[in-house]
């Protein structure tokens, strides 16, 4: 498994942990001039589910990798937090927010990966 698979594991792992929901992962690596390799983009519930999910994604993979993100932003609203790590942007969205920028489909000739939700 390379490095970028097994951040991306444990990226979804941690979303799953807090209950982090719709995760799609979206593979951009075979395509020219893209600004990462992969989005990671799932959604909260709420501004505070939104928080949790993106401080324990944080937290675990500091933890299990020793790797902390470039950049976070979002913050101060909680409506959509990206977190950057390099050739992986996590994007953790409210469920209003997805809908609208609905970055999934930006980008036709990409690879799309739904993990299920646990219950």
């Amino acid at each position: 498994m390379d490095e970028n698979q097994a951040v991306l594991k444990n990226i979804t792992h941690a979303i799953q942990e807090r209950k982090g929901k719709k995760i799609t992962i979206v593979d951009m690596s075979a395509l020219e001039h893209s600004i990462c390799r992969y989005f990671v983009i799932c959604e909260g519930t709420s501004n505070t589910h939104i928080l949790a999910i993106s401080d324990f994604i944080r937290e675990h993979l500091y933890e299990t990798m020793r790797i902390k993100p470039f950049a976070a932003e979002g913050y101060q609203n909680a409506l959509w937090i990206i977190l950057d790590y390099g050739e992986i942007m996590v994007h953790v969205f409210h469920p209003e927010s997805r809908q609208y920028y609905d970055l999934e489909h930006l980008w036709n000739d990409a690879v799309l990966t739904e993990i299920p939700d646990l219950n």
